[in-house]
């Protein structure tokens, strides 16, 4: 009777054993069928983006190709040779000095296509103010040859400042962009032009050097004191004048880990006139620095023009200077979420009308102090709110403040 007992015993530990097994195998089978499931849901979605053409590849906010923003380097890195992409930022604005106010201020597709690993199609559409316009803010082909040395041919982004390159809304914290990078760096720019650029050796030096459509400053000071900059640009618009070129280079060094150092110069015709006598230089210093949740950036810049007696505008501005920094800090920098929410302050300081041809041009000195709060609920949509303070040095002009509400995404 004991050897049956022990006998039964043992039989019954046999089976727990193999029930274990048998319960492991079943769990590494399930294991199993999940990451084939994926594996094949993945191929699907591969297998359909090729059929189809087009791209499903999300933004990688990591990613920039030499310098521009995330989404506007997608066609770089996406998967399938079509890839679409933009932006969209809208706002609420209340100026103490006027009604509030509310503008869908711009929606951008980014529209790209890869005809080869070396042949690239880029192009930007802007839709601005709900569709009052519509302009083409890039359309080039980019020929990449090697890390040193590419070439990039069209209408294309002049490599000034920092947002000029960097101008979707989720790569700055203000609601409006610095005014300085509006009306003395005046962003969106975009001529037409060619440009070389890549990586120097083996170093962290990144230049661009090339030609574009030279601004027409003339036209510029005709149309608006203030704005002289701003309203030179000829940009893509139907037929616009090409009779004169500038120079325009830029270097960049990286070498420094989270910090971007550099400087970007244009030189070159002040009019597009037939006979123009005249030239302008344009230059700028800019940095960026991140570092545990904080991150600062300014730029420095001054244009000037020789020869604008030849035009006939005794008040014409002949030269612009300012600068800006803007420093943020992420309260969420330390806790464990995805999401961020930075507070900033940036001031600014800039006179378009630094120096003029008449003697007593009156003053169009502007410093703006701008503080406020970002929220990230991803890192490709944010929503902004903040508070202006702007002053003129000019007495004729009124200062005001202004609150602003904001959002904007990238995609």
């Amino acid at each position: 009777m004991k050897k049956l007992f022990i006998s039964i015993a043992a039989l019954g530990l046999i089976n727990a054993g193999a029930y274990a097994d048998v319960t492991r195998d079943i769990a590494t089978l399930k294991a199993d069928l999940h990451t084939y499931q994926e594996m094949t849901d993945t191929l699907i979605d591969e297998i359909s983006d090729l059929k189809s053409g087009f791209s499903y590849m999300v933004v990688d906010d990591s990613e920039s190709h030499h310098g521009m923003g995330s989404a506007a380097s997608k066609v770089y890195y996406s998967k399938s040779p079509l890839s679409i992409g933009g932006y969209g930022e809208m706002y609420w604005a209340n100026p103490d000095n006027g009604d509030n106010f509310a503008d869908v201020y711009r929606f951008i597709p980014y529209i790209g296509y890869r005809f080869s690993d070396n042949i690239i199609l880029n192009t930007e559409i802007e839709f601005e103010h709900g569709g009052e316009s519509v302009v083409i803010e890039f359309l080039y082909l980019d020929f990449l040859i090697n890390a040193h040395t590419n070439i990039r041919l069209g209408n294309l982004l002049v490599p000034m400042g920092l947002i000029n390159l960097r101008h979707e809304p989720t790569l700055f914290n203000t609601i409006q962009r610095p005014e300085l990078e509006r009306y003395l760096i005046p962003s969106t720019w975009h001529e037409n032009g060619l440009l070389v650029y890549g990586m120097i050796a083996e170093s962290d030096f990144e230049y661009t050097v090339g030609l574009v459509n030279a601004l027409d400053l003339k036209a510029g000071n005709e149309a608006s004191p203030t704005q002289w900059i701003r309203k030179g640009r000829i940009g893509s618009r139907n037929k616009g004048v090409m009779n004169r070129v500038a120079v325009v280079g830029r270097l960049d060094y990286r070498g420094y880990h989270g910090a971007l150092i550099g400087v970007s110069a244009y030189y070159g015709d002040a009019a597009q006139g037939a006979v123009s006598g005249s030239s302008a230089l344009m230059y700028d210093v800019h940095a960026t620095y991140e570092t545990r949740g904080m991150k600062a950036k300014g730029v420095f810049t001054a244009t000037s023009i020789t020869g604008a007696k030849e035009w006939n505008l005794p008040d014409a501005a002949t030269k612009a200077q300012g600068y800006y920094l803007n420093i943020e800090y992420d309260l969420l920098h330390t806790a464990a979420t995805s999401l961020r929410l930075p507070l900033f302050v940036q001031y600014e300081s800039y006179d378009p009308t630094k120096k003029t041809l008449g003697t007593r041009q009156r003053s169009n000195a502007v410093t703006n102090m701008t503080f406020g709060v970002n929220v990230f609920p991803h890192e490709q949509v944010v929503l902004k709110v903040d508070y202006t303070m702007k002053n003129y040095d000019d007495d004729n002009q009124k200062d005001y403040h202004t609150l602003s509400l904001g959002l904007g995404f990238i995609f």
